[in-house]
């Protein structure tokens, strides 16, 4: 019954823990609950990054209920100073007599040194509970962590003759399915693309509505084509255009004397901009999750490169035909070899969306 009981609680904290999707990176998202005699009294969630973390706002929440309750924390609670104080010495101070959480904290600055610190001062700890969901929840951040790349989302609008390009200013999918792909930009930090697709749909690459913040917007232009007067430069947020040494010195400095545009000319590969590379400095930069808007040469090189963690595919029940572009250069990757896992299927009106993830 205990054990029971021990899920419940641990499913809860993950559900709240992502209510601070798209918010906290590169922080995880976290969910935390005080249980006190079989009932919740005070739950808690990182709402946003830089501010209180999830214990402490449940601690918050429960009040004096607090003492001698036990705390249900979707993370290995922090023992360290960061922009907020260690959560391990918040829990300890308000008098929590036991702490379950669901999966240690990989990050060389907790990393059991949590567990460690609470169980060093009296209080009970016991982790791997619902382990397996609350790694899923955060699998962005794991692997960021552990490999230092981030997590990359190869997203693709496609007719169900596998076409990306039909009647140009027609939507592929519909309504229901464009709101979806905006609750990936959401999740992202950083939205990716290729000069193909800024020359040809000139995309804003945001969220749309009110929002405090934009993902940042990234471009992979190898010799520098993209236009002064394209419609992602006139948005609120930053775009970083990656780019090699055979751009001209004076299209650079047109660019970057735009409001927020970066111009990086970085490594490259056959001429091109590494993509390798690109992937690393986005790692660097603390970026957990990457959203892939791109054509057929940018998908198919990141798909050869290796660099793509999970395809989301946006399938509508029509046909495109000759006049379409396929979503990859088949040819460009014959003899190349993955495994799809974890496949999933949602209709979204008269759109499917297939998502699975991507083993070598």
């Amino acid at each position: 019954m205990e054990a029971l009981n021990e899920k419940k609680f641990m499913a809860l904290a993950l559900e709240l823990a992502e209510k601070g999707r798209g918010l906290v990176s590169p922080n995880p998202m976290v969910g935390a609950v005080i249980v006190k005699g079989g009932r919740v009294v005070g739950r808690g969630w990182h709402a946003r990054y830089g501010e209180a973390h999830a214990e402490v706002n449940a601690l918050r929440k429960a009040g004096k209920r607090v003492h001698g309750a036990t705390a249900y924390v979707s993370l290995e609670p922090c023992g360290h100073w960061g922009r907020q104080p260690p959560c391990t010495q918040a829990l300890l101070d308000a008098g929590i007599s036991k702490v379950v959480y669901a999966c240690r904290d990989p990050s060389p600055w907790v990393n059991g040194r949590g567990h460690h610190e609470l169980a060093k001062a009296g209080i009970k700890v016991k982790g791997g509970v619902l382990e397996r969901e609350a790694q899923e929840l955060n699998r962005a951040y794991f692997k960021r962590v552990k490999t230092g790349l981030s997590w990359v989302v190869l997203k693709v609008a496609m007719s169900a003759d596998g076409k990306i390009a039909g009647q140009k200013g027609k939507w592929i999918t519909g309504k229901r399915a464009r709101k979806e792909g905006q609750r990936l930009r959401v999740a992202s930090d950083a939205v990716l693309t290729g000069i193909g697709t800024v020359l040809k749909d000139d995309p804003r690459l945001t969220v749309r509505g009110k929002r405090e913040w934009q993902p940042l917007r990234l471009v992979v232009d190898s010799r520098l084509r993209m236009p002064l007067n394209a419609r992602m430069l006139r948005e609120e947020g930053r775009t970083v255009v990656f780019t090699t040494k055979k751009a001209a010195k004076k299209k650079i400095k047109a660019l970057e004397g735009r409001k927020g545009v970066e111009v990086v000319v970085g490594k490259e590969k056959h001429g091109e901009v590494d993509l390798k590379w690109v992937m690393k400095e986005l790692g660097d930069a603390d970026f957990n999750q990457v959203l892939v808007e791109a054509g057929r040469e940018l998908n198919t090189a990141l798909l050869k490169a290796g660099l793509v963690d999970e395809l989301a595919l946006f399938v509508a029940p029509k046909r495109i035909g000759a006049k379409g572009l396929d979503v990859f250069d088949a040819t460009a990757l014959k003899g190349w070899k993955t495994r799809l896992t974890g496949l999933a299927v949602k209709r979204l009106g008269v759109d499917w969306l297939l998502a699975a993830r991507l083993r070598p």
